[in-house]
């Protein structure tokens, strides 16, 4: 990117209310960190890229993923979401069969496997 961009724009006009404030937190930083490198419009769409493949696991073309990747070394915030999210309740699936079977044998264990 050689085009000149303007860096006295609002990163906060990017808000979406329907945006979860987590997500919100790590594109603004993302946007704040990359704001004096790229255009506006280039910040924000690697931005909402970069959200699309942390929180809704999109994937791209190589040299995007390889861009992003690169990108989100700077972000901090980053390192911190993911140690709170490995940390989180993780659910334990459980097949109908085996529910079932543990139901009618009188089996009180929570785990199956």
């Amino acid at each position: 990117m050689t085009k000149k961009s303007d860096k006295n724009w609002d990163i906060d006009a990017y808000y979406d209310s329907t945006e979860l404030e987590e997500h919100w937190q790590l594109r603004r930083e993302f946007m704040r960190i990359h704001k004096d490198k790229f255009p506006e419009d280039y910040v924000v769409a690697l931005a909402k890229t970069f959200t699309n493949i942390e929180f809704l696991g999109c994937i791209y073309p190589a040299p995007v993923m390889v861009r992003i990747a690169e990108l989100i070394k700077d972000v901090d915030m980053i390192k911190k979401y993911r140690e709170q999210k490995k940390t989180k309740l993780q659910r334990t699936f459980v097949s109908a069969s085996n529910a079932a079977e543990n139901k009618f044998s009188g089996k009180l264990t929570t785990t199956y496997m």
